[in-house]
Order: C-alpha cells, then structure tokens, then sequence
C-alpha cells in the first residue's frame, strides 16, 4: 500500500505576473498592468493540482528562507500536500517573470534560485517519500543530474512521469524511465532536433517513442492531445473547448492530472482526456495554483456547467 499516489519532484517559484495588451519584441519597452504574484513553479503547480484533485500528494523541492519562500509553503499547505520533503535555505527562493497577453498566452523568464541547490543527495536522502509513491513526476526546472537521480531512487513498482520543461537533451537512462514523457510542440522539437521530420505532430510522437520511452504523450494546446505507446500507436484525445483567460501552468495541470490518473490503472488515452479535462478548467481563470480545479470542477466541465 502507498502513501502517496503521487510524489512531485521539482521547482517551487513565485510567479510575477504582468498583463500587456502585448508582448514587447527586441529592444521595445510596453506598458503593463500592476504586479501580481502567484505562488507557482513547475513542480508547486503540478502537487497544488494533484492535491486539489484529491490525489495523496507529496512534494520534494528547495525553497528559500524569505517570504516567496514562505507564500509557497503556505500555499502547498492549504491544497493539501505533505510538505516534508520541502527543504529550506541555501539561495533565495525562485521566481518566474510572467507576461499575459489579452488571449491568455505568457511569456515566462525562471530564475532558479533555490530551486538549482535541489541536488542528488536531497533525493537519496528522501529515500521513503520514494518507496511510498505511486507515481513520481518532475520536470527540468531543477538540475539535470537531480533528475537523473530521481530515476535512480524509483520504487520498483512506482511509474516515472516527464515533462522536459525547459526542454534540453535528455541522457538515454531518463529517457527508458519515462512513462510517459510529456511535451509539447516547443519540447518536442528540441527534444528531436534533427530527427523532427514533416510537420505532423503524429510523427513527431512515433518518432519520440522510438527514442526509448515507454509511453509519450504530445500536448497541442486547443488541438488536444496524442498518446503513443508500442501497444496502442497513436492515439487522439481531443480538446475541451473554453475561454482561455490565462494559460500560465495550465500545462502543469494537465500533467498532474494524467499522473495521478494513472496511478489508478486508468490507460493512457483515459488519463489523457481526463487532464484535458483537467487544464481546460484551468486556463479559465487567471493565475496558475489559484486556477486548478476541484474533481467536482473539471466533472462540472465535462457535463458543460463550467
């Protein structure tokens, strides 16, 4: 039996949001509106999500001895995750500068801080937060070599979750681990570099799971999503149509959501369509941990009361 249907290791940022009617290009300076900040962070939003979901979620990740430090525990806290693998000092805590455009699309510049002091030996040393998890997901917002750890330190029967963000070349032991890896078509492409051929995101799934995962889903924003695995090929979940207000960590929302689902036995494409489900509630409304919904929410959306 599991303690956690779900362990996130990963980045913990405060996110400073500005809304601009739109992006400034190269040398240009625009007018935005007044500061927000969000608590946020790949691996914060993808536990606040799961949490929210009501997945038994656990959370690994550095933070800083200061009040964004403090926001995002407190904000961990309040959604229900289990905070005793949050490590705080070592550097000030990160932090994302976010722009929103009136669509709903963001730019997003990290400042890792405390978030590139989350090292292997944090992991090894949280070794029974891992033997308890179901599920373990992260992302590339902390170091490389913390990552390549994390696949070291799974539980034989826990399943490893991937999203490559920010996308880099990924050593072939992360790569066999992942089930699924998770990208979109940014990710997608720098993942394949030279081997991204045509312009179908269907090939770029095939040819993605030739690389070694076990499973790969590529995310298409309002196209929906594929799903490719050696037993299934290629499969279409399509997309829930709503009105976008913002759709920064939406993409985190999706992937907790196809995590958990699949810690309890759901297959890939029904996980798929349930976080679909999932990240369309939460570009609906502005900010990132304050956006995911309940279960009871994305059921709503299903049967079209949201």
């Amino acid at each position: 039996m599991y303690d956690y249907d779900l362990l996130v290791v990963g980045s913990a940022n405060a996110d400073l949001v500005i809304g601009v009617e739109r992006r400034p290009g190269a040398g240009e300076t625009v007018l935005g509106s007044d500061l927000a900040v969000h608590p946020g962070g790949k691996g914060g939003n993808q536990a606040v999500a799961a949490a929210r979901l009501g997945a038994r979620t656990a959370l690994l990740a550095r933070v800083g001895d200061d009040d964004y430090g403090r926001l995002l525990l407190d904000s961990q806290r309040a959604a229900g995750v289990d905070t005793v693998g949050v490590l705080v000092g070592g550097a000030p805590t990160g932090v994302a500068l976010i722009t929103v455009d009136p669509s709903g699309d963001n730019s997003i510049v990290v400042s890792p801080g405390a978030n590139g002091r989350l090292a292997p030996g944090d992991v090894r040393a949280a070794a029974s937060l891992f033997h308890a998890s179901r599920v373990v997901s992260t992302q590339l917002e902390i170091p490389l070599e913390t990552v390549v750890e994390v696949v070291r330190s799974l539980a034989p029967d826990s399943r490893f979750v991937l999203n490559p963000s920010p996308p880099r070349p990924l050593p072939q032991e992360v790569l066999a681990a992942c089930d699924p890896l998770i990208v979109n078509e940014h990710e997608a492409k720098v993942i394949l570099g030279d081997s991204l051929v045509g312009g179908r995101p269907e090939d770029w799934a095939r040819v993605l799971l030739a690389k070694g995962p076990r499973s790969v889903v590529v995310t298409l924003g309002a196209e929906g999503a594929l799903v490719a695995s050696a037993a299934q090929g290629v499969v279409r979940v399509p997309s829930v149509k709503v009105a976008a207000v913002d759709t920064t960590g939406a993409g985190d929302a999706f992937t907790a959501a196809l995590a958990w689902r699949l810690g309890t036995g759901e297959s890939l494409a029904e996980a798929a369509a349930y976080a679909a489900r999932v990240g369309a509630a939460a570009v609906t409304k502005a900010g990132a941990q304050e956006s995911y919904p309940t279960a009871a929410e994305a059921e709503a959306l299903e049967a079209g009361a949201l």
